[in-house]
Order: C-alpha cells, then structure tokens, then sequence
C-alpha cells in the first residue's frame, strides 16, 4: 500500500479526506502573490542580516573596552558600522519594511532582537 502512495496521487477520500475542502484551505493559508513572497522574503534575509550586524556590533565593543584595537581600527570599524547602518535602512525603505518588522516575535522566548 506505501508503494502506492509515494507511486502515484493518493487517494485522498480513502483517508477521509475532502479533496475540495483541503484545497480550499491550503489556499487560505498559501499566499503565493509575488510581491508578498518577495517581501517576505527580504524581510527574513534583513532580519538575519541585522541580527548579525548586532552581534558583530557588540564583540567589536568588548574588544574595544579590552583595549584590543588601535585607534585606526576602533575608527574603522565605527565607520564600516555606520555605513552598514545606513545600507540597512536604504533596503528597509526598498522594500517598504521598519526597524520593528525585522524584530521577529518568536513567541515564549520574547522578540528576536
């Protein structure tokens, strides 16, 4: 009987499963409009991005206040942070996203950043 199903299209009603009805709410569920999907898309990759950029943020901090760095260095990571800063908005604005939109609600766990 698996080699049936993974053959072929299973047999849906032999499970008790109303065809119409299933595929009535997948596509509920399922929004497939372009635009959306691209802007989902962008705002998950922004997300990850910003989370990085933070967490790059804050070690480049600790090395500082250790003393690890020259002062051409504190100054160019100060300089590459802004300008990162600055290149997130632009693509915040692109794709017609806000700082909080990338600041995922994961939950119990509270928000992502």
């Amino acid at each position: 009987m698996s080699d049936k199903l993974l053959a072929g299209t299973p047999d849906l009603a032999r499970f008790g499963i109303d065809h119409d009805r299933l595929e009535n709410a997948l596509s509920r569920r399922i929004n497939a409009d372009p635009e959306s999907v691209e802007r989902g898309l962008a705002q998950l990759v922004l997300t990850i991005v910003e989370l990085l950029r933070q967490l790059m943020e804050r070690q480049a901090l600790r090395r500082v206040d250790a003393g690890g760095l020259s002062d051409e260095q504190v100054e160019r990571l100060g300089r590459t942070f802004m300008e990162l800063d600055q290149r997130m908005a632009e693509l915040r604005e692109e794709f017609g996203l806000t700082e909080d939109d990338l600041n995922l609600d994961l939950g119990p766990l509270g928000r992502l950043l």
